[in-house]
């Protein structure tokens, strides 16, 4: 499933008169570098703040379909580049308010967050706000720590292919699908005709691999867990905070406030 981000851009034309010079207005910046915003605090170590928020996807952002603004990925990559490079981060807070997303996407985000810790040492703990869920929460794992709100859903750990099946509406209006196709599987997953039981046990066989890597994800991440509990616990299904850390798929329940000092507290920081 995917959902368009859009940014409003507005710009005036360049106008032109008889002899008279043309004025160029633009009302919206181009994308520059990114800039460090400090929020509060006033010592010289810092606790940095990413956003993983919306659909996790690769797919570049269209400004009113003109112009093509980086991706979640790309944004998030160049966020991490730039914050190994500052010595000052003592520790990283990634609030997540994501339902999921593309299971490539989720793996790139979760990955950055593992080469982060590797590279720098410095500790991550994530933030789970309202939704946590599927490859949301597979990013929130590559941290040292997970926090939820206490009013968080996550879970819901499992991958989904999905199609529609238009053969009996097309069938209504008259309307039929031909293919030409270079080999019998090529269009496995067509609209235009039910699955055959052989394309379906094809298809439910890239899905269990990709349940396979994300159930590896959370074993190394959530180590008190086993592969029998988290295999338990891996069958889509959603989690209220509190049955979250019962389950011990979190470390805490807490807000954004308490999971900052807390890591604060962890790193002995009092500015």
């Amino acid at each position: 499933m995917k959902r368009l981000f859009w940014v409003l851009l507005l710009s005036a034309m360049p106008l032109f008169w008889s002899g008279c010079a043309y004025v160029n207005l633009s009302l919206l910046s181009e994308p520059g570098p990114l800039r460090e915003k400090v929020v509060e605090g006033e010592g010289d170590a810092k606790i940095l703040m990413l956003d993983v928020t919306g659909i996790i996807s690769e797919e570049k952002r269209r400004a009113l379909g003109l112009r093509q603004e980086t991706s979640m990925v790309d944004e998030f990559r160049e966020a991490l580049k730039k914050a190994r490079r500052d010595r000052k981060i003592a520790g990283l807070v990634v609030r997540i308010n994501s339902p999921g997303g593309t299971v490539t996407a989720s793996d790139i985000l979760h990955h950055e967050i593992l080469e982060y810790r590797k590279k720098t040492g410095v500790r991550v703990v994530a933030c789970m706000m309202d939704v946590a869920a599927s490859g949301g929460y597979y990013v929130a794992t590559a941290a040292d720590e997970i926090v939820a709100h206490p009013t968080t859903i996550t879970g819901s750990i499992g991958v989904i292919a999905m199609k529609f099946n238009v053969q009996g509406l097309f069938g209504k209006i008259g309307v039929e699908a031909e293919a030409v196709k270079s080999g019998d599987k090529k269009d496995l997953l067509s609209p235009f005709r039910p699955a055959t039981e052989e394309e379906k046990r094809i298809v439910q066989t890239v899905i269990d691999q990709m349940q396979t890597r994300f159930v590896d994800v959370i074993i190394d991440g959530r180590k008190p867990l086993s592969r029998e509990a988290v295999l338990k616990l891996a069958d889509g299904r959603i989690y209220t905070a509190p049955q979250a850390l019962e389950l011990k798929l979190i470390d805490r329940v807490g807000y954004l406030d308490g999971a900052v000092e807390g890591l604060k507290s962890s790193l002995n920081l009092k500015n």
